[in-house]
């Protein structure tokens, strides 16, 4: 029987793809070697300005602009699901 042609075989590519995460000591061990001097710390990636006011913007702006649209009665209805997530009886699992 010949072979299928219309599925590809080949993997997805990313184009950079993340290392693994470190575990516990590996963590422990790369601190204490940029703790000693033995190991620089890699710098953080600078921040876009205008990404960071625009975000800081539409924070200050979110919260009060949907308090404002929501009805009396949605509001009571989302703080009742609200206390009852926080106080409500724990289900068994």
């Amino acid at each position: 029987m010949p072979e299928r042609s219309s599925k590809s075989k080949a993997k997805p590519t990313t184009a950079a793809k993340k290392p693994p995460a470190l575990d516990f000591n590996q963590q422990a061990h790369r601190t204490m070697l940029i703790a000693t001097g033995q190991l620089e710390a890699e710098p953080r990636p600078e921040k876009n300005p205008a990404a960071v006011a625009l975000g800081k913007l539409g924070g200050a702006k979110g919260g009060p602009a949907r308090a404002a649209a929501l009805t009396p009665a949605k509001k009571k209805a989302i703080a009742k699901k609200a206390a009852a997530a926080r106080w409500g009886t724990k289900k068994n699992g």
